[in-house]
């Protein structure tokens, strides 16, 4: 079968839609794999940010049991990101993972909003992040399938900041919802499945597989030599692929790992925002602020880190987590804590590009994406016992304790990559 060339128009199946090959200037895979997480996205965080008041207030669930539900939906997403990318690679296929990925995500609601016992939350995160998990590396493929090279900057900026559109209408939409109705969690849940429902529409109608010539021969066993004979071609399986991680790589994933154990869900910022009287409808308003700000901060300090140094820009995302974490833990007032959650977005705008830019420039080369994902499972086993530590020193010893945890994971990562991470030379290839 003659593979269609990323230039022209990719296949249409079924019934002619007629979509212009361009909008706005981006391939419309691009644009409307962007309008697919912009929805998901009002759907996510528009429960996001309530269901841990949703299990302390309506509930009654203690903090370690809220640590555990949220360890295991950030694991689960986090293990299987390497798996999906690696087996879309595999297969050549990447909108069927996609539509179930962003199924599952929007099944989830019902089970949150029909939930009566914590299990019933534990399954409707757990199935909700699975989602997650198993959309996020062949929606990236696909992106990146769908452009040339040169376009793979705009391609990927404009992704994120629709997502991040999305992080901030979906709190906003619940504030309104919760200023209405008093308890009103439930409906949230329910109305947060019409924005899911709309996304995977989107992806079935408007998203068309491409599948690039060097897409289709990487999932082939065997390839042609230039006499026309068979040469086999071995599967390097996950297990080989993770091998091969060594060098400044290793070491950054081993500062990851430090870091993380410290980095708690972010549950626990909103349930001390709670214990320092922030009203429930308020909490939904924080997270339009946190994101806001992680937005705004995304693209100067990816600027800064291009002319600077990486390795610089992530200490110093290392030491504004610590003094948000630090904050959190002295605080005493409502005004406190809405200083915590703009440093905090603060932070995640130094740092959550950056660091996948620093990943990326030690793994470049054909390991690449088995490096991204073990850059997520790291992040993922580390989640679990993150959690339901920081909810056992909230319950048993004080609700400071964990934010002190994570302050000081910051500082020794910190260090440790001061000692052991050096900073990416420019032009240099690590393969």
């Amino acid at each position: 079968m003659t593979e269609t060339p990323v230039a022209q128009d990719f296949e249409m199946h079924g019934s002619e839609t007629h979509v212009p090959r361009k909008i706005w200037g981006l391939d419309r895979n691009v644009f409307f794999t962007g309008v697919t997480s912009f929805f998901m996205d009002v759907s996510s965080e528009m429960i996001y940010s309530i269901v841990p008041i949703f299990l302390s207030s309506v509930l009654h669930v203690d903090k370690t049991i809220i640590g555990l539900i949220e360890g295991v939906a950030e694991t689960t997403a986090s293990m299987l990101k390497m798996v999906a990318g690696w087996l879309s690679d595999r297969l050549g296929r990447r909108k069927s993972l996609m539509i179930f990925g962003y199924g599952l995500s929007t099944l989830s609601r019902p089970i949150l909003a029909l939930a009566g016992g914590w299990g019933q939350v534990l399954g409707a995160r757990f199935v909700d992040r699975f989602g997650k998990g198993v959309r996020t590396a062949p929606r990236d493929a696909i992106i990146a399938d769908s452009v040339e090279p040169r376009e793979l900057g705009r391609s990927f900026g404009f992704h994120r900041a629709m997502d991040q559109f999305g992080a901030v209408l979906g709190p906003a939409i619940a504030f309104l919802i919760l200023s209405q109705r008093h308890n009103g969690y439930r409906t949230v849940f329910w109305v947060s499945l019409i924005p899911g429902v709309l996304s995977v529409l989107v992806i079935v109608f408007f998203i068309k597989e491409r599948r690039r010539r060097d897409v289709a021969e990487a999932s082939e066993p065997a390839a042609k030599l230039l006499d026309g004979t068979a040469a086999h071609v071995p599967r390097d399986p996950l297990r080989t692929r993770l091998s091969r991680l060594r060098g400044p790589l290793l070491a950054y994933l081993a500062v990851t790992a430090i870091f993380s154990l410290g980095n708690s869900s972010d549950a626990f910022l909103i349930l001390r925002a709670r214990d320092l009287q922030v009203a429930a409808a308020l909490i939904p308003v924080l997270y339009v602020v946190f994101n806001f700000i992680y937005s705004a901060f995304s693209v100067p300090a990816g600027l800064v880190a291009d002319r600077v140094g990486r390795r610089k820009v992530a200490l110093i995302g290392f030491a504004v987590f610590a003094v948000a974490y630090a904050w959190m833990a002295l605080a005493h007032s409502q005004a406190a804590v809405w200083g915590v959650f703009a440093v905090y977005g603060v932070y995640m705008g130094v740092a959550d590009g950056n660091g996948r830019a620093l990943l990326a420039e030690f793994s470049t080369g054909a390991r690449r994406g088995t490096a991204f994902g073990a850059y997520h499972m790291t992040v993922g086993i580390a989640a679990l016992p993150a959690s339901v530590v920081a909810g056992l020193l909230y319950d048993h010893v004080s609700p400071a304790a964990p934010f002190w945890v994570g302050a000081g994971a910051a500082v020794l990562a910190g260090l440790l990559m001061l000692a052991f991470v050096p900073e990416p030379r420019k032009g240099e290839l690590r393969r």
